[in-house]
């Protein structure tokens, strides 16, 4: 007697497509809002800066902080007295020579220490002198002692060169404490560099300074980006060597901004609103333009080819 059996293929359960979608679309939406909370909490201290600066002195008040205008700026200038408008003017007058001032400091600082650190970097990278990784060691000492600590030295050495009160100092400074982080960064992005492209450098006759300037310079894009976007907003952000080692009036904006939030015009709070927006523009602007690149400058050098 033959027996035939039926084969049926195995039933497999498959997750609805519809419920991997859901949960796709639920994390994204979490994403987002997170996203948007966080967003609202770094721009909250923006908004009060933006509608404080457009109110007359009258309507500043500690518990109106997070209130609109009562009037708008273009709404009260027929009716006299001050508007917000003269917030935005008194700023202005107070720091225009300033911020000439610190972009005479911020621009020159970034790009020496940026290309005195590149050169420090190609070295203690691609040439093994005795005792490197030491030279190396003592270099990053810089970065981790406190700018607190060295003040009082700082001031005295100042003092017995005889160095003026004003941005010129101002600049030594900054190019000097700038070259550990910058050397670092150099350090690192030319170790990823392909040996190979050193050896057949060398072997097209090229030295050192060859090598440098016709392989490796081009190459140091990304490097550069980082180190100028670094040092650019430490030197205008900088406020601890400038109230030691300057004064107002030869000083950076930061030290004018002080002075504005604490001088005569203490009561115009819209005034020191108005110059905090101004003073922070120019850092704004360097990472709009150029912020893309600063991560990927960043991990570049992060894997070695």
């Amino acid at each position: 007697m033959s027996v035939s059996t039926e084969l049926t293929a195995p039933v497999r359960t498959v997750a609805p497509a519809a419920s991997g979608r859901g949960r796709r679309r639920l994390g994204r939406t979490a994403k987002y809002v997170l996203l948007i909370a966080f967003v609202i909490v770094v721009l909250m201290p923006v908004y009060v800066l933006v509608v404080t600066s457009l109110k007359p002195p009258s309507d500043v008040s500690p518990g109106t902080s997070w209130n609109l205008p009562v009037r708008w700026p273009w709404e009260s200038a027929t009716e006299g007295g001050a508007t917000g408008f003269d917030n935005w003017k008194a700023a202005w007058a107070a720091l225009a020579a300033p911020l000439g001032r610190t972009f005479l400091l911020a621009i020159p600082a970034s790009l020496i220490s940026a290309m005195l650190g590149s050169m420090n970097g190609f070295v203690l990278s691609r040439w093994r002198f005795p005792h490197a990784d030491l030279v190396f060691t003592f270099i990053l000492f810089g970065m981790f002692i406190p700018y607190q600590a060295i003040m009082t030295p700082l001031v005295q050495m100042k003092t017995s060169l005889g160095l003026p009160s004003d941005i010129s100092t101002l600049l030594i400074v900054h190019i000097i404490y700038g070259l550990p982080i910058c050397t670092l960064i150099f350090r690192n992005y030319y170790a990823s560099i392909p040996h190979e492209l050193m050896e057949a450098s060398r072997v097209d006759g090229a030295g050192m300074l060859g090598t440098y300037w016709r392989i490796v310079l081009p190459l140091s894009l990304p490097g550069f980006v980082v180190t100028i976007i670094w040092q650019f907003t430490s030197a205008w952000n900088d406020y601890l060597f400038a109230l030691f080692l300057t004064n107002v009036q030869g000083g950076p904006v930061s030290l004018a901004l002080v002075n504005l939030s604490q001088g005569a015009q203490l009561a115009n709070y819209g005034a020191a609103m108005a110059g905090a927006l101004i003073a922070s523009v120019p850092t704004l602007i360097v990472y709009i333009l150029l912020g893309k690149y600063f991560i990927g400058g960043l991990m570049s050098g992060s894997v070695k080819s």
